[in-house]
């Protein structure tokens, strides 16, 4: 039961009615629509009624809360009509950052992307001869180029790297035997496992060797009758030193043709370029992989390619006809948009301007350049009670993919007087843009890494405005 004092606050409060009259809201909702601005001054009216029922406000607070009623309102609908989507500045030197949408896409990307939407295409029409065409041949041509025509590969896209996976076992192996080694049952980002998806697939796991030692007769021993495939798996988020042995990929393609047994290789992150120049080994690219003879490869577009999200397989023409072939291709192909995307992507390989995709430009920036922009962000920012440093550290890959490889970088270490670091980076993420930084021995630290120049004025006046509280 109400008390009177509380009584006398709820008469206080205005109907959503009188609300939408009042001058301020009423220019609110010509702009922004009837029903939307209604929705906002309900939700800010509830909140003053819970805040009073809660004992929360006073009469000189309500007082307060009612001279700034209509801001509220306003604050309330640019909340309610902002995209939930949005972009955020990636602080932490991670590249391929999977839960801040991993590689960002090229500028010649979002172009096509943009003129693609737009208009109507020619994403199943072949302009030529005025007949129905496939959407394959806008990427296939230019792959063709980039891992050598020579070799007949033919190559074919669906949503992401898990759907390849799925569809190429289940074209190539439904109701028989896969053979992959222990060591290569793994498990990556959320909670998807090698053993699911071929159980999904139709496919049946033969596990062969240990978890840290499989040998190449490990694998004759266990063909069979029913076996319909030998499967690579390379270990992209993991690694496994010490006593190990692996038979080489090449190795296992020979096996696989002297039995008559087509080989698949899920390389995951899948390099289109040499990793090595950048200071990664160890990780092998979608042409060793093709070099090696595998009938099928499978990897991620938005990973080491740089592009959209994407699953790719290529291989030999007569295995990615089958695969293309499965009903199951057509529920997994994507659409006009992630062909634009990728074909942009792909272009830029082609003309070899590796510094137009994000992801390599990341990758390719030496550790002088980061100090130089660092070092002018940090003189920003340094005085009064905040104190910024240049530290050596170090930025990675990510994505699953070079798990031990590590880039040199020069961090930023901020650290605010009376603030604790967690508190600093929650600040951080609660500006607008959000951004987002990692915290090591008490500091947060920044690495420019993954921060695109155009974005450091934003950087420097929301770091400036969280420092000053």
């Amino acid at each position: 039961m109400k008390t009177p004092a509380k009584t006398d606050l709820f008469r206080k409060l205005p109907s959503v009615d009188e609300l939408l009259r009042s001058t301020e809201v009423a220019q609110l909702r010509e702009r922004e629509g009837q029903a939307a601005v209604t929705d906002a001054a309900r939700l800010v009216l509830e909140r003053l009624r819970t805040e009073i029922s809660a004992g929360r406000l006073d009469a000189a607070g309500i007082d307060l809360a009612l001279s700034g009623l209509a801001s509220a309102v306003e604050k309330q609908l640019r909340q309610a009509l902002r995209y939930s989507l949005r972009p955020v500045i990636n602080a932490t030197g991670v590249i391929l950052h999977t839960n801040l949408g991993r590689a960002p896409l090229p500028e010649s990307a979002i172009e096509h992307i943009r003129e693609t939407a737009l208009s109507y295409s020619n994403l199943e029409f072949n302009v030529a001869d005025g007949e129905r065409g496939k959407r394959d041949v806008h990427v296939d041509r230019l792959f063709r180029r980039l891992l050598d025509a020579g070799k007949d590969i033919a190559t074919v896209v669906v949503n992401n790297n898990a759907a390849a996976v799925l569809l190429a076992l289940n074209s190539l192996a439904e109701g028989g035997e896969v053979i992959v080694s222990r060591g290569e049952l793994v498990e990556i980002g959320g909670s998807f496992r090698i053993p699911d998806v071929m159980a999904k697939s139709g496919a049946i796991l033969r596990e062969v060797g240990t978890t840290n030692r499989t040998r190449i007769s490990d694998y004759e021993r266990a063909i069979g009758d029913r076996t319909r495939l030998l499967l690579r798996v390379h270990r992209s988020n993991f690694q496994i030193t010490g006593f190990t042995e692996q038979p080489s990929l090449a190795d296992l393609v020979e096996l696989g043709h002297r039995r008559g047994i087509p080989v698949l290789e899920d390389l995951g992150s899948g390099a289109l370029f040499d990793l090595q120049s950048v200071g990664v080994s160890g990780e092998p690219g979608v042409l060793d992989s093709i070099a090696a003879g595998v009938d099928v490869v499978t990897y991620s577009g938005d990973k080491l390619l740089g592009g959209p999200q994407a699953g790719v397989l290529s291989g030999k023409k007569e295995a990615i006809a089958r695969i293309r072939s499965n009903p199951l291709f057509r529920a997994l192909r994507v659409d006009k948009l992630t062909y634009a995307a990728l074909e942009a992507t792909l272009l830029a390989y082609v003309k070899q301007d590796h510094n137009s995709v994000p992801a390599l430009r990341m990758m390719r920036m030496t550790k002088e350049e980061i100090a130089a922009r660092a070092a002018r962000l940090a003189t920003q920012l340094q005085g009064g009670k905040c104190r910024a440093e240049l530290v050596d550290g170090e930025s990675v890959v990510g994505g699953g993919a070079a798990p031990g490889a590590t880039l040199p970088t020069k961090l930023i270490a901020i650290s605010v007087e009376g603030l604790a670091s967690e508190e600093l980076a929650a600040r951080l993420r609660a500006s607008d843009p959000p951004i987002i930084a990692r915290i090591e021995e008490g500091r947060v630290l920044l690495d420019l890494r993954t921060v695109f120049a155009e974005q450091e004025p934003t950087l420097s006046a929301a770091l400036r405005s969280v420092i000053q509280g």
